[in-house]
């Protein structure tokens, strides 16, 4: 490709199109961005080499392991994580630069650490459970990420408390443990900041960007106590937050596929919404009691209050004093819910909203995709009244012939408009 690039330019300067002073900036920029494919290469076989190396030096020990005095087993359990740390120790002071070197060092030592502490407590039978396990093993860690400027530990330190927050939150309920995982997730924040400012586009940032709130959509049912259904309340808050955040200039920049805050917070919203069009939560609802008393104090109440807030605000900041009509819809879908759910608590009526509200969310984003000629803004729309349509196929008395209809609608709408915004695109051209 290189190769011929340099024929292409030889060629240009030969002809007088181009000056040589250009092919040579030409040529520059794709030497430049050569290297950092190369780069990139080098970072993820360094990573999955550090990890690799590290598997097998345990597969290689566990072989023989039940045949080992434990004074043999004690220092072979340590012998990966002093490795690991004497490789960190050369990058630190030989390797500050190289971002190979310490993220495949960083990878390696990660899992030395978790292995140092599954050995021990084997060879020495200490008690113990998987979450205070997975607690001990991100907090040895968290160092790592900061000395070694390690985004690879950034990440698998997420999936770890992720982990830990599931295990007692979910699978372990009720516990109030689950509480540490926020006060573990602020402290990995600094890292992703700087990565915000620094390298925003770098693919460690894109996979921070998707993890962080993935892992927040994940953990948030994790506060719930007795008041569960306040949860749908902070989870379309959280949703809309995700996608103001993903609003803001310096995401909104990005391509639509990077912008994972945008994308979380619109099928967030969506999927949410498709799941209260059905009856069987509004009917629940309106039989439960709600006492003010109970729900100034329950969690649930606190991290609503704090998502809607947070919502609110980036809300009225962004479009303060500014013309209204740039609203998204997605994006105040948290505000009209809360005052859907209250209407919940005493009529049906509430169903018809959210329906209405997706069928509408729909034709505004169709419409929305065709002003910015957008294939995938437009089908999304398209996507979202066929879920619809689908929830009340299942959902109906319809007959067979009329919901067969339906489907046929949405399917050549589909054809319709991909063909007029294809054709319109041509003839602009």
């Amino acid at each position: 490709m290189y190769i011929n690039m340099q024929r292409n330019l030889n060629e240009l300067v030969a002809a007088n199109i181009i000056s040589q002073e250009i092919a040579d900036k030409i040529q520059d920029y794709y030497n430049h961005k050569k290297g950092l494919s190369v780069n990139r290469l080098f970072v993820i076989f360094g990573i999955l080499g550090g990890i690799l190396i590290g598997l097998g030096i345990i597969l290689i020990i566990a072989h023989n392991w039940d045949n080992l005095p434990r004074v043999t087993k004690t220092l072979l359990a340590f012998i990966p994580l002093l490795c690991g740390q004497a490789l960190g120790g050369y990058v630190i002071v030989r390797k500050q630069e190289n971002i190979t070197w310490r993220e495949s060092t960083s990878a390696f030592v990660f899992f030395s650490v978790g292995a140092t502490i599954t050995l021990v407590s084997q060879i020495y039978n200490i008690p113990g459970n998987l979450s205070s396990f997975l607690m001990i093993w991100m907090l040895l860690c968290l160092p790592l990420i900061y000395l070694m400027k390690s985004s690879i530990t950034s990440l698998l330190y997420i999936i770890g408390i992720t982990y830990f927050a599931c295990e007692t939150g979910y699978w372990s309920h009720p516990s109030s443990e689950s509480y540490t995982y926020w006060v573990l997730l602020i402290m990995v924040l600094p890292h992703y900041y700087f990565l915000l400012k620094k390298k925003p586009a770098s693919n460690f940032t894109i996979f921070h960007n998707y993890f962080i709130p993935l892992s927040i959509v994940i953990t948030l049912g994790t506060v719930a106590k007795s008041m569960e259904e306040l949860m749908f309340i902070a989870y379309f808050s959280l949703f809309g937050l995700l996608y103001q955040i993903g609003s803001l200039k310096g995401f909104k920049k990005q391509k639509l596929s990077n912008n994972s805050y945008l994308i979380i917070g619109s099928l967030g919203t969506i999927v949410l919404l498709l799941a209260l069009s059905f009856d069987g939560f509004w009917k629940e609802l309106r039989y439960t009691t709600f006492h003010f008393s109970e729900i100034i104090v329950s969690p649930e109440f606190y991290v609503s209050a704090l998502f809607t807030l947070l919502a609110g605000t980036l809300q009225y900041r962004k479009h303060y004093l500014r013309d209204l009509a740039g609203i998204k819809p997605i994006s105040v879908v948290f505000v009209g819910f809360i005052v859907t759910f209250f209407i919940g608590l005493a009529s049906p009526v509430a169903i018809l909203i959210i329906n209405i509200l997706l069928l509408a969310i729909g034709i505004l984003t169709i419409i929305d995709g065709a002003k910015q000629d957008h294939l995938g803004i437009l089908n999304f729309g398209l996507l979202i009244i066929t879920a619809l349509i689908a929830c009340r196929f299942f959902d109906t008395d319809l007959s067979f012939v009329i919901r067969g209809l339906l489907f046929i609608s949405v399917g050549f709408g589909f054809f319709m408009t991909n063909y007029w915004m294809l054709k319109n695109r041509k003839t602009h051209e």
